[in-house]
């Protein structure tokens, strides 16, 4: 569905330290975190009104790559920009022949005007919006588009909402991020999207391990979560698979003014 929506007022960043934990989980991240579904980047085109092959487009906050690649494969030419030292040299490592800057979504290193579309995928709510909106604005020529969007598990599914409760009680409400506001003052086209991949158990779990709190715990902490989420997903999935169902969620608004 698309509509255009006001937004309430974000709520405030969250901690440096916990968006900068990921570089030590950077070969996981890149090996388990969910790709995006094609329906992603169809939803990008038709609510910004621009195709992706040619399109000048910026990953911020890229970590691994994971969506720099899939529009480097849809012929977008992508620039990555990444604060993390960790994440940035998988990127490099994973796409070499993609160029990436280092820097954060709060202050952009890209020149005024310079992309048709500014990307923030699966890293928006890592940001200071009072500072971020003005930055990409700058950053993307006049008609062109501020892009949010990410995945998130589906709490409808059971077993997913199961696995939440036991991580909040372990981890408190935060482990998962679940403040997706968008910025006020803007006019948002806005998709939602339902999807799921099937993946081994043991996938799962490493997927899981790659969130912040996890990073963040004690290693003995951290594998006896993992342990006992382990048996917990056995005893509802015996055949050792399973599917991860994802929310996806996609906004675009355009820079005010008549494309270049």
């Amino acid at each position: 569905m698309t509509h255009e929506t006001p937004a309430p007022t974000p709520a405030p960043a969250p901690a440096p330290e916990r968006a900068l934990a990921f570089g030590r989980a950077a070969r996981a991240y890149a090996a388990y975190r969910p790709q995006y579904p094609a329906a992603v980047f169809e939803a990008l085109e038709e609510l910004a009104g621009l195709r992706l092959a040619g399109a000048r487009v910026a990953d911020v906050g890229t970590g691994t790559g994971l969506a720099a690649r899939a529009l480097h494969e849809r012929g977008a030419r992508v620039i990555g920009v990444e604060p993390g030292a960790g994440m940035a040299a998988q990127f490099r490592r994973d796409l070499p022949g993609v160029p990436l800057v280092r820097g954060d979504g709060n202050r952009l290193p890209l020149a005024d005007g310079s992309m048709d579309l500014v990307g923030y995928a699966q890293s928006w709510h890592w940001t200071d919006p009072a500072r971020a909106v003005p930055s990409a604005l700058r950053a993307l020529r006049p008609g062109g588009a501020l892009a949010l969007w990410w995945n998130d598990p589906d709490p409808s599914v059971p077993w997913v909402a199961e696995q939440q409760e036991r991580v909040a009680e372990r981890f408190g409400d935060g482990c998962y991020i679940s403040d997706r506001t968008l910025p006020p003052g803007l006019a948002w086209r806005t998709r939602q999207l339902r999807w799921s991949r099937r993946i081994p158990v043991d996938a799962h779990l490493a997927k899981l391990a790659t969130h912040s709190a996890f990073i963040l715990l004690d290693a003995a902490g951290r594998d006896a979560f993992l342990a006992a989420e382990r048996e917990h997903l056995l005893r509802r999935f015996p055949d050792g698979a399973l599917d991860e169902p994802y929310t996806g969620f996609v906004a675009v608004t355009l820079r005010p003014g008549t494309p270049a």
